[in-house]
């Protein structure tokens, strides 16, 4: 199937970019002796989570209950950390069912949190590692200072069915200093009451070449970086060859010679900016901007013509990948300019 034939719009993968960017990135870990725990948002398919735990990566990072689920329904992942707060009655009879099958490790960043972790896995067969979530400067969920998270850090300790597995964060972007010195002076901290700090987890990808910034950390988390996409390539973080993924769109009116319209709109094409101009890089038409998007509609303009002809095929580099992800039932795996198969996309969707 040439990508003629393929039915517009639809998310191209392309495999071979896909496991070298796998390769070079565990490279790197390797290199910087941190351990690499791949987050599966961006792709949320069992066979490339599978493909960066073969490659080295220690385990896999999940966001939610549901998408762990799906992301081990194929078997081959055996450990999976989820960094978000749970909360509620279903989801940890959910959680702890999901304890039985793979090593599994949660977040906390308070004491209502842990209560309830507590009460799923007081009689549980194996205890159930929590890591203390710590607040950098990314503003989210977490801890704001040292002290709260070593008392924290005390609470897990004294719970039944909870074992004390380390700190992680979501760090904000480029503060190294801020964040280490926060990671350290925590470590610090609970190490002084005794208790081991085993997993100092951070990670994501606006700095995922910069491991050596933040020396306290033993634990990277990136998802982007399997695929990347146009935020990194404007951050210098990967060229546009290093992009695994786009959206195949076809124009469908060129209502002025400076304007054109494509069958790819906020249905496909996140409407995620950046900060960045338009909703996509157009391969072979860097100069043009994909200047607004509707549900089903991408307006292109540009400063004359566009060049751009009814019922021509483009490629587009997303500005923000892992969301493009969340919203395809099936993503088409490529290599090169060869199609393989369809591939079901089973974590989509999955909220809780």
């Amino acid at each position: 199937m040439t990508l003629e034939k393929i039915e517009s719009p639809s998310v191209l993968v392309d495999l071979n970019i896909v496991e070298n960017n796998i390769k070079a990135y565990q490279a790197y870990c390797n290199k910087m002796q941190v351990s690499l725990r791949p987050h599966i948002k961006t792709h949320k398919i069992p066979e490339l989570a599978k493909a960066q735990v073969k490659a080295g990566a220690v385990g896999i990072t999940c966001q939610k209950i549901s998408e762990a689920e799906a992301i081990i329904s194929e078997g081959g992942i055996s450990d999976i950390l989820i960094t978000f707060n749970i909360l509620g009655e279903k989801k940890l009879n959910r959680l702890r069912l999901l304890s039985e099958k793979v090593k599994l490790s949660v977040v906390a960043d308070n004491f209502q949190c842990l209560e309830g972790l507590s009460s799923a896995f007081k009689d549980a067969k194996s205890q159930l590692t929590v890591l203390v979530e710590c607040d950098t400067g990314a503003s989210r969920c977490g801890v704001i200072s040292p002290n709260s998270a070593c008392n924290l850090a005390k609470k897990i300790e004294t719970l039944p069915g909870l074992i004390f597995g380390g700190i992680m964060t979501y760090p904000p972007i480029s503060q190294s200093e801020k964040i280490n010195s926060f990671l350290l002076n925590t470590k610090n901290l609970i190490e002084e009451q005794g208790i081991r700090v085993p997993i100092i987890s951070f990670g994501g990808s606006p700095n995922m070449w910069e491991i050596e910034k933040i020396p306290v950390g033993n634990e990277y988390r990136i998802g982007t970086y399997i695929y990347n996409d146009r935020s990194l390539m404007n951050r210098g973080n990967c060229s546009e060859d290093n992009c695994a993924l786009s959206v195949l769109a076809t124009v469908i009116s060129t209502p002025e010679a400076h304007r054109a319209v494509i069958d790819a709109g906020s249905k496909i094409l996140t409407s995620d900016l950046f900060g960045l101009k338009g909703y996509g890089y157009i391969i072979g038409y860097p100069k043009l901007v994909i200047s607004s998007l509707s549900e089903e509609h991408g307006c292109i303009i540009g400063e004359e013509c566009t060049g751009l002809k009814i019922g021509q095929k483009i490629r587009i580099i997303p500005n923000h990948a892992c969301v493009v992800s969340n919203m395809m039932d099936e993503v088409i795996f490529l290599r090169g300019k060869n199609f393989i198969k369809r591939q079901p996309v089973l974590g989509r969707g999955k909220v809780w």
